[in-house]
């Protein structure tokens, strides 16, 4: 129960990376925390105070996570990945009806409880595909959504998903908060197993390669993306949420880089020299990063930290992953 004034949220998706980043930051601020997901995070306790473990696509199991009225809703739950899941074509049915079914199920129930603030985390994949072909100069400011075009199926769910939360703020009162996610990275999240995002997978290739080895990359690295660090995305989205403006709007870095140049940066970190071996592969958009300019304007807000202070703690970490694992067969 919640005790005395202190505020109580509700982290749907609070077993993943960004998920339980958010429940530790909020318990830090004297929230009381219930956690909703089909697993405890990976690597570490959760820090909720209550943890549901269950499916959000079942609708008794959102009857269970919304039992009671909730300052705060944060809906992270999604099917999801980088881009060795979200761009292979394999799992496209899968990732709309499980990501759009829990969206349908949470808002719905977070709206028959007359809870009114439900935060959405969409994602710049939601943008179209032909303002992202040259690879300096992508378009994703936040009116570029339309006529829209995702890149993939992924994107579409995501696009379908942000009309459905503005749609309810319109038709049922509720002040619902929609940002777009720019390639959130950090410690504790997905470093193997095929739905680790680029740097992630930079750094767990760049930790088992030998110096003077080699590794593979992904196309021919050329593409473009920018990586907003974990802290910077919680407070982002902790800014968001309790704002007077709806979205969406753009959460990440504006620190563009090639992948060959996030390699390059690993490698310096790591003090290795490695060849780059590129290879067939899913690559996404040739060029992504976040405009910032509207995230500034309402939140009076913008990133702090350099993209290689997060690659330096998340290095350091997934190092730390490789280590434990050796004599363990990691792809």
């Amino acid at each position: 129960m919640v005790e005395g004034n202190r505020k109580n949220a509700l982290v749907c998706g609070a077993g993943g990376f960004i998920g339980s980043h958010l429940v530790r930051r909020l318990k830090s601020e004297g929230c009381w925390v219930r956690g909703v997901d089909l697993k405890f995070p990976d690597f570490a306790e959760t820090d909720a105070d209550d943890f549901i473990i269950g499916d959000l696509r079942d609708q008794q199991v959102c009857d269970r996570a919304v039992d009671r009225s909730f300052g705060e809703v944060y809906q992270l739950a999604a099917d999801m990945g980088g881009a060795g899941y979200i761009f292979t074509g394999e799992h496209d049915a899968d990732i709309m009806h499980n990501s759009a079914t829990i969206n349908l199920n949470v808002l719905d129930r977070c709206y028959k409880r007359n809870i009114k603030r439900v935060f959405y985390s969409s994602s710049a994949c939601m943008y179209p595909a032909y303002n992202q072909e040259d690879p300096d100069n992508p378009n994703c400011a936040e009116d570029s959504a339309y006529p829209a075009a995702p890149d993939s199926e992924y994107g579409w769910e995501k696009l379908f998903s942000e009309r459905l939360y503005i749609a309810y703020n319109r038709n049922h009162a509720m002040r619902n908060r929609v940002a777009r996610y720019h390639n959130i990275f950090g410690p504790q999240g997905t470093w193997q197993g095929g739905k680790e995002k680029a740097p992630a997978a930079i750094c767990r290739k760049v930790a088992m390669a030998r110096d003077n080895g080699e590794i593979e990359i992904w196309g021919d690295g050329n593409q473009t993306r920018s990586f907003l660090y974990i802290d910077e995305c919680v407070e982002g989205t902790l800014r968001l949420t309790r704002s007077s403006f709806e979205g969406p709007v753009n959460i990440g870095s504006d620190e563009q880089v090639t992948i060959n140049r996030l390699v390059d940066m690993v490698c310096d970190i790591a003090g290795k020299t490695l060849h780059k071996n590129h290879v067939p592969g899913p690559e996404g958009v040739r060029g992504r990063n976040s405009d910032n300019r509207l995230t500034a304007q309402e939140l009076g807000w913008a990133p702090s930290q350099p993209l290689v202070r997060g690659l330096e703690a998340t290095y350091e970490w997934i190092e730390r992953q490789v280590h434990k694992n050796e004599g363990t067969h990691v792809m």
